[in-house]
């Protein structure tokens, strides 16, 4: 018995041995929280490893302006300006075999923006209101509401008599508006996404037209032709009998000039017989 534990004791022994000489990564700092710039560092300590270069990620992807081929065990990133779009989970990774990679994330709030600020849609149709957020963390947490005469917002229930539809993604949101009226549905709506660094959100205008709106257009095009062909019709009418009396001036001319001729050949005729 008291060989066996032995034999576990020597066997912890190495495994600490072993996981101590194991190489490890401090970043400094850790996290970053709502900063306008910052430097992520990192350096691998605890290996004999040689290292054959490093590099970042953000979000998975390869930051190719970091790619180093300096057999360093430090590497540093330089975030001159942090915006919604630059927050995200940064990793810097030490090409050892294998490599090793350590995360810093960079929070920044959410930032909510409409996909279109104003649409348009048909009485008794569908429409589609979408909002988008950038920033990291993503918002956990979506709602819309309707902007209301007095300026307060009424929120809007998912699924209110089957009315509406509410479906969201971390990134994305949507309200899908059925049977839309022109009394009850026009007006502005405000889409909100809340993440643990606050809350933010954008509006909507949404109008909503008559049904007969789209025959408006073809109903101009007829009036149109329609005055066109009577002023065409009166314009003929009217110089149809200006035409008639130029055309019985025209044939009468030529029976005037013949019978000047046959005068003047008799007349000729009369004297060649004296």
């Amino acid at each position: 018995m008291g060989r066996v534990w032995g034999l576990i004791a020597l066997l912890m022994c190495f495994y600490r041995a072993n996981a101590a000489a194991g190489p490890n990564i401090i970043a400094e700092p850790f996290e970053v929280f709502n900063q306008t710039s910052a430097v992520l560092r990192c350096n691998l300590t605890e290996t004999t490893l040689p290292v054959q270069g490093s590099h970042w990620l953000l979000n998975g992807k390869v930051i190719e302006s970091s790619k180093s081929t300096e057999p360093s065990p430090f590497t540093s990133l330089s975030l001159d300006k942090i915006t919604t779009h630059s927050g995200g989970k940064y990793e810097c990774v030490f090409l050892i075999d294998p490599p090793v990679q350590q995360a810093v994330e960079v929070k920044t709030p959410p930032h909510v923006g409409a996909y279109k600020h104003s649409e348009n849609g048909d009485e008794n149709d569908k429409v589609l209101l979408t909002c988008v957020s950038h920033g990291y963390p993503l918002p956990s947490d979506w709602s819309w509401s309707k902007t209301q005469a007095d300026g307060s917002l009424a929120p809007i229930v998912n699924n209110t008599a089957e009315k509406y539809e509410i479906k969201s993604t971390p990134n994305k949101t949507t309200l899908a508006i059925t049977d839309l009226s022109i009394e009850l549905d026009k007006g502005e709506y405000v889409c909100i996404g809340v993440s643990d660094l606050g809350a933010s959100s954008d509006r909507i205008q949404l109008r909503v037209r008559s049904r007969l709106a789209a025959v408006w257009p073809f109903l101009g095009i007829v009036v149109e032709v329609i005055i066109l062909v009577t002023i065409i019709f009166i314009y003929e009418k009217r110089r149809k009998p200006d035409e008639i009396q130029d055309d019985d001036d025209s044939g009468s001319a030529p029976l005037k000039s013949n019978s000047d001729t046959n005068h003047k050949e008799k007349n000729v005729r009369q004297r060649n017989s004296n």
